[in-house]
């Protein structure tokens, strides 16, 4: 390690210490009744206004992984890296309204995840517990996205050891994070927001003014990558990207950013942050200010195209012996930045994956607790008994995420995000649509999800690496390789599309199908327990038990 690393990993260190303080000190930051209820321990009580809403949804929506994946996408193909911003550009209009309806039917319900909607809105249990399914498993690899980030910066302070040892830095920081979640919930992650939040903007301004001019300039930087990328690979003899859209990948920029944009308000920590919001009104201002973010995002991105022209390389990780893209953003860093301020960037990354790290393990764990515990193994449990069980459940799948780190290659992980975008767009139906509407049967919405999500694995499993061999290479599939049946429709096409879309409508189709059906033949549809008002209460708004009203 050399002097310049002991002082970016002092740095780091005194940062992280402080955020480590600030997450014990959080249980008592609005604190409530205690937090031996689920609607105190993960939700915050209910309670967040406007600015704390704005930093844990910012904080839980634009993770560590954004900054250090983005611009190492953009490092290695261009162009389609910049996808994450018409994706966060029309997500907000997009779900502006749905957000509301749930966080009102969830309030006066007491619905603590998008499973528990479900089972009010379909009286299905099955359907239910498809959807907790999901929002797991899509979670999990996104959490260890999170861990991607944070071992990158653990990588260039030199912390970079061969093998398990390797990984060690990384199993202490999550033993720090997993404990100190434990004791405050969701207030800890929303408290250490306004921490992480600050230091990103204070990097990314610095960068943005000082990077370019110390490098040429935007001119001299664009036509460096430019000429960059243009050139063959040796693995696949390709241009490795190119810093315009081509025309094989302009159809899957447009249906990648469509599809994230639909699937980034279904995942389970994302709905968390909207409950934890204490009105309808904090919402709507922050749903109108977080694109706020985008903008910075926009800046991140560029920095892909900065590390090209300064001749970064990735480093090796030691663990694995192959080159890490996730390290371009801090390698850049480290090499122009003097080292204090590179300690102070590279905490704002590691600080920027505890936030939605904490965030998604509470949520998956609220899944597993409110509709797998509760509704299979104790279907008496008190408030405090789900509290106590969604609590070491955050631990199981903090240290899972761990484990699944150790054992996938960091270089795919981006791939594994967007795999994860697959899985849970096919909730869309059940929890999306359903907030307007109860015209699909609820045995519709399984036939759907069942197609949707058999076909969509097995299309990323016909997907093969970067090499051409193996398989879940990624989320981009050629129209040409797209089979009905045995009927190509597409013919020998090579422009590709993003799965998730593709998996998505052949969801939407069957459910509509069968719906048509089942309701041809007058089949019985299952009660529903929320009621027209539920998805317009406002604060303040007498609250109700799922038992008050059934309606058909």
């Amino acid at each position: 390690m050399t002097g310049g690393q002991v002082t970016e990993l002092v740095v780091f260190l005194i940062l992280f210490g402080l955020v480590t303080v600030l997450g014990f000190v959080a249980a008592r930051w609005k604190a409530g009744d205690g937090l031996n209820h689920l609607d105190e321990w993960a939700l915050g009580g209910r309670r967040f206004g406007g600015w704390v809403t704005w930093f844990l949804v910012g904080g839980d929506l634009y993770t560590a992984y954004t900054f250090v994946a983005v611009p190492a996408l953009v490092f290695g193909s261009g162009a389609l890296g910049f996808y994450a911003l018409p994706y966060t550009v029309v997500l907000y209009p997009i779900v502006f309204l749905p957000v509301l309806r749930l966080w009102s039917v969830s309030r006066t319900n007491g619905y603590v995840t998008p499973a528990d909607f479900v089972k009010g809105r379909y009286n299905s249990p099955l359907l239910a517990l498809l959807i907790a399914i999901t929002g797991i498993v899509a979670t999990m690899p996104y959490i260890a996205l999170q861990l991607a980030g944070l071992e990158s910066v653990l990588r260039t302070i030199g912390l970079n050891g061969h093998g398990l040892l390797g990984h060690l830095p990384l199993f202490v920081a999550f033993v720090v994070l997993a404990v100190y979640t434990y004791s405050s919930g969701l207030r800890a992650p929303a408290l250490i927001a306004f921490v992480k939040d600050i230091l990103i903007y204070l990097v990314i301004i610095v960068a943005i003014v000082y990077l370019p001019a110390h490098f040429g300039g935007w001119s001299h930087i664009f036509d460096q990558a430019a000429t960059t990328l243009a050139k063959k690979s040796p693995t696949t003899g390709k241009p490795a990207g190119s810093i315009l859209l081509t025309g094989t990948n302009q159809l899957q920029y447009a249906t990648l950013a469509l599809g994230s944009a639909l699937a980034l308000f279904l995942y389970p920590h994302s709905v968390t942050g909207v409950l934890a919001s204490k009105s309808r009104n904090v919402i709507k201002k922050n749903m109108i200010a977080l694109p706020a973010y985008s903008f910075v995002l926009g800046l991140l991105a560029l920095l892909g195209y900065v590390a090209i022209s300064a001749g970064v390389k990735p480093l090796v990780n030691g663990a694995t012996g192959k080159p890490d893209t996730n390290t371009v953003v801090p390698e850049l860093f480290a090499h122009t930045f003097p080292s204090w301020f590179a300690g102070v960037a590279f905490a704002a990354i590691g600080i920027g994956a505890l936030v939605p790290a904490a965030i998604m393990s509470i949520a998956a764990a609220n899944l597993w607790t409110r509709n797998i515990y509760k509704a299979y193994l104790h279907r008496g449990a008190t408030p405090a008994q789900e509290a106590r069980m969604s609590k070491l459940a955050s631990l199981v799948v903090k240290f899972g995420a761990v484990l699944f780190v150790i054992v996938i290659d960091p270089q795919f992980s981006i791939d594994l995000q967007l795999i994860g975008g697959v899985l849970i767009l096919q909730t869309l139906p059940s929890v999306a649509i359903a907030l307007y509407t109860r015209w699909l049967h609820a045995w519709a919405l399984i036939a759907g999800w069942v197609v949707g999500m058999g076909w969509g694995v097995y299309l990323l499993y016909t997907i093969p690496a970067a090499t051409g061999k193996g398989h879940f290479g990624g989320s981009a599939l050629a129209l040409g390789k797209l089979s009905i049946i045995g009927w190509h429709p597409f013919g020998t096409s090579t422009t590709q599309i993003y799965v998730g879309i593709v998996a998505l409508v052949a969801n939407l189709v069957v459910a509509v199908v069968v719906t048509a059906i089942l309701r041809a033949v007058k089949a019985p549809q299952t009660p529903d327990s929320t009621l027209a008002a539920d998805y317009h209460a406002e604060e303040g708004d007498p609250l109700r038990t799922p038992d008050q009203a059934l309606v058909g």
